[in-house]
């Protein structure tokens, strides 16, 4: 059976001539409810569909729809929502959930504007907003020469605001967000997170991870320096989160074990006896995996002892900057490495895998290969991609969601957005 609470936004006005947004799941955070007030002010309306607890805790006291049904009725109750509110576009945050991708689906067939939110593709200051999807399913060229003529065009990308975004703010929206999701099994008791670990074991996770980053740290910062010192050619590969919808779904990997397995084994067979590889955890990782002893086990079978480090901390920008090169599966870190001139490579096929910018030659081959990225071609790439894709702003912050409340506006305006106009 479908249960559904539908009402209309605050005082919303259906069919004014303006378009009606409906809403979906957004991210830990009073984003998507302030954009909803914003739009709502502009004379749009403005509906939104509730999932989960941590939904209604963002969203009240505005009115919604609470979906309670299994996945597979979702169609018939975007149906209503369309019908009832005269639904033409339909903002959701990370375009790889189960919930999202049946709604991108229905959009598509009724011919519904999907604009998907997600992490910045150039953090920390962006925020992505793209129609229909964003990374793997970006509508982004994969052609260098089209960023090379688009990029004469664009206006650069220094101009933006800096603020504030403390990890804790961060954190506290993610714990009120799953706090109010306790109630699900009563209220949503249909509702699957996209998530693969339970957040109660992810948090144990983290609290025991931090306390042992107090102990790792100075021993890290006493190896990056070592490396530094002795000017040690090095080699980069920084960890990606397993749940990252970047391996899950736009990844031939099921997790960063395969990995680093598949690097370890490549760099052992093709690079200069003389050169390190240096592994680096990423920041949000819950420790739930024992990467040290996986990465110290297979160091001893492939007789890189002495070659390999692993580190749980260090700042990312000083090891990109000193490093020969940087592996990636399809992570941002490497947008920073072409920032900062560092070789790169990918093992899959991210929005910056373009002839010019990363190396084309394969993993085994990059070893041995010094080739620096184009930076006149990463200039038009970045340009462009911050244009027609990218949002000055934050997700969790109060100053970072107020910017991207008012600079997300220009990709509501039009019919077309930044990047459409372009293409």
């Amino acid at each position: 059976m479908i249960f559904i609470k539908a009402q209309v936004h605050r005082n919303t006005v259906v069919n004014t001539g303006k378009r009606s947004f409906l809403f979906l799941q957004g991210p830990c955070s009073p984003l998507f409810a302030k954009l909803a007030d914003h739009l709502h002010s502009q004379g749009h309306a403005v509906h939104k569909i509730n999932f989960t607890g941590g939904d209604v805790a963002y969203w009240t006291p505005r009115k919604a729809t609470l979906f309670r049904g299994e996945l597979g009725s979702l169609p018939e109750v975007l149906e209503a929502v369309r019908k009832k509110y005269a639904i033409t576009d339909q903002i959701l945050f990370g375009d790889c959930r189960p919930i999202h991708v049946a709604a991108k689906q229905y959009a598509r067939q009724h011919g519904i504007r999907t604009h998907v939110f997600e992490e910045g593709y150039f953090r920390p200051y962006w925020m992505t907003l793209e129609r229909e999807g964003v990374n793997g399913h970006s509508m982004l060229p994969r052609d260098p020469d089209w960023y090379r003529r688009i990029g004469k065009y664009v206006p650069s990308a220094d101009d933006k605001q800096i603020f504030h975004a403390p990890f804790k703010v961060r954190a506290t929206h993610d714990v009120i967000y799953h706090v109010a999701g306790l109630g699900n099994r009563l209220v949503f008791r249909h509702y699957k997170s996209h998530a693969p670990d339970p957040v109660a074991l992810e948090y144990a996770g983290y609290v025991n991870r931090f306390v042992r980053l107090h102990l790792t740290k100075k021993q890290d910062n006493e190896n990056i320096q070592h490396l530094l010192r002795k000017k040690i050619p090095y080699y980069l590969l920084p960890l990606q989160l397993n749940s990252d919808s970047q391996i899950q779904v736009h990844s031939t990997f099921t997790n960063m074990v395969e990995v680093i397995d598949l690097v370890m084994r490549s760099f052992a067979e093709h690079a200069a006896t003389r050169s390190w590889l240096v592994i680096k955890t990423h920041p949000l990782d819950a420790g739930l995996l024992n990467y040290g002893k996986i990465i110290e086990k297979q160091a001893r079978q492939l007789g890189l002892n002495g070659r390999i480090l692993f580190l749980q901390s260090g700042n990312l920008n000083t090891l990109v900057a000193h490093a020969r090169g940087l592996v990636t599966v399809n992570s941002t870190a490497g947008g920073l490495a072409l920032e900062l001139d560092c070789p790169t490579v990918t093992l899959n096929n991210p929005i910056y895998n373009l002839s010019g910018l990363t190396f084309q030659g394969g993993l085994n081959a990059f070893w041995c290969n010094s080739e620096k990225p184009d930076q006149e071609l990463f200039r038009c790439f970045r340009n462009t991609v911050i244009h027609t894709t990218q949002v000055n702003g934050s997700l969790y912050s109060k100053p970072g969601i107020d910017l991207a409340v008012k600079n997300a506006s220009r990709f509501f305006d039009t019919d077309k957005s930044p990047l459409e106009t372009f293409l």
